[in-house]
């Protein structure tokens, strides 16, 4: 969003400017301030924003209408399976991302015919904790908090991780260049967290976007922020009528690269995705 200035002979005119993508297109809108800046600019400039969230506003909503309309017509026998396939997709991509072996292939296999292949019994463990965990979250609404989370965290690593599966970290971590919150941090930053994860001024699709990203700048576990993190984002969507967005492998460089972002930036990578995985469900 810019201010211009536009000159005609002697006189001068001011313009409020604001361009925003909607898909392929570039739409630009202007307000003309008048011939001298305006002291509510301000308020102009979030007038202007606000037709810009409508528009998305607008397509997000288009998405849990038909995702909702879909999911009414299923019979139950369908949506038990289907949620079995969502499982096993999220459960491939979310645990490839953190380095497991498992393909998704063999995530089915482990979960429909209980055959476990020659791989790590570390990832095949860690593939069942997750499968389970993610199929009892879909059946049962819990509230937030600290007890959810950590109850959460040792039910996936309680069979491979066990020395801190349940537990914030009490020591410094780095990932990559980034250094986590001191650990004397974390308990206040995590009630900070759980307050925002109750926040319903907020849309569902932006929450879970910022949740998921303040979640991984906390880093309140010594491993598997990143699972805990996908997980708390689809929880939101779930319980709010939205589908959800399964990370994919083959897309985690765009996805890390937009966690190194401010939560703006990564707010912007998460609505695009959104968006594009769930396009056809947006109205003409």
């Amino acid at each position: 969003m810019q201010t211009l200035l536009r000159k005609k002979g002697r006189n001068k005119y001011y313009y409020l400017q604001h361009s925003f993508r909607d898909g392929k297109k570039v739409i630009t809108k202007e307000v003309y301030l008048g011939k001298k800046i305006p002291k509510d600019l301000e308020k102009k400039k979030e007038k202007l924003k606000s037709e810009e969230q409508k528009i998305l506003f607008d397509k997000l909503e288009s998405i849990k209408k038909h995702f909702q309309a879909e999911w009414k017509k299923l019979p139950l026998s369908v949506k038990e399976r289907e949620k079995q396939e969502i499982a096993i997709a999220f459960t491939y991509h979310t645990n490839a991302i953190e380095g497991s072996t498992i393909t998704q292939e063999e995530v089915r296999e482990i979960i429909q015919d209980h055959i476990a292949p020659h791989k790590p019994l570390r990832d095949i463990k860690e593939t069942e904790a997750h499968c389970i965990l993610f199929l009892d979250m879909l059946e049962k609404k819990e509230s937030w908090s600290n007890i959810l989370l950590l109850e959460w965290h040792k039910k996936l690593f309680k069979e491979t991780k066990s020395d801190i599966a349940g537990c914030y970290r009490d020591y410094l971590v780095r990932v990559g260049s980034y250094r986590a919150p001191d650990w004397q941090d974390v308990k206040k930053l995590m009630n900070q967290l759980i307050v925002f994860l109750k926040d319903k001024s907020i849309h569902p699709v932006l929450l879970a976007a910022r949740a998921h990203y303040r979640f991984e700048k906390v880093h309140p576990f010594g491993d598997g922020n990143g699972r805990v993190g996908r997980l708390i984002m689809n929880h939101i969507l779930w319980y709010q009528g939205y589908p959800m967005l399964i990370i994919e492998y083959s897309k985690r460089r765009s996805y890390y690269k937009a966690l190194e972002k401010d939560e703006d930036g990564f707010v912007k990578y998460f609505i695009r995705r959104y968006l594009s995985v769930h396009k056809k469900r947006i109205a003409n």
